[in-house]
């Protein structure tokens, strides 16, 4: 079977839900990732706004803020100029590169540890946004711990052959 051409931060292999929302001014100054986890902030006005995920969650972005693949095209610097994007909810099937390939502790004090997917491994956030296996809130000590808000699971660890993409079944 042909590879699946992988040229962004996340790609939707089954879609679910799909909603605009306006973006927090610390999404906009630091940019984000596809695939990356944002959560419901509170905004000047009526519209919904989200920020960058800490363990809880609205949903996931699909494309990011600066992607290679945006490059040159009419999606160039829009999302950070109009200030919004699309967050992705419920069912969907996608794999990503926006996961945290090194454990917490390690990133914390070095030297970096792998961190290793399986299948069936269930999925949270990460205090960035980023997808991870591990429930970063009781490892960093936050009094919100533990994190019980998974949001999905492994289907196919990264891989040489996946390119290392993790595949993830989404479930928020």
């Amino acid at each position: 079977m042909p590879e699946i051409v992988r040229n962004r931060d996340c790609i939707a292999l089954y879609k679910g839900d799909t909603f605009p929302v306006i973006t927090s001014d610390t999404l906009v100054n630091q940019g984000w990732q596809g695939g990356q986890g944002v959560m419901w902030t509170p905004g000047p006005g009526p519209d919904p706004m989200v920020g960058i995920a800490d363990g809880y969650y609205a949903g996931f972005v699909l494309f990011g803020s600066n992607e290679v693949a945006d490059q040159y095209t009419a999606y160039t610097g829009q999302y950070t100029a109009y200030r919004y994007l699309v967050v992705c909810a419920g069912g969907w099937i996608i794999t990503t590169r926006t996961f945290e390939t090194y454990t917490y502790a390690s990133r914390q004090v070095g030297p970096l540890v792998p961190l290793t997917y399986s299948y069936n491994d269930k999925l949270y956030f990460s205090l960035r946004g980023y997808w991870t296996k591990e429930d970063e809130w009781t490892l960093s000590g936050d009094p919100r711990a533990p994190n019980t808000f998974n949001v999905g699971a492994v289907i196919k660890a990264p891989s040489p052959e996946t390119n290392g993409y993790l595949t993830v079944e989404v479930s928020i």
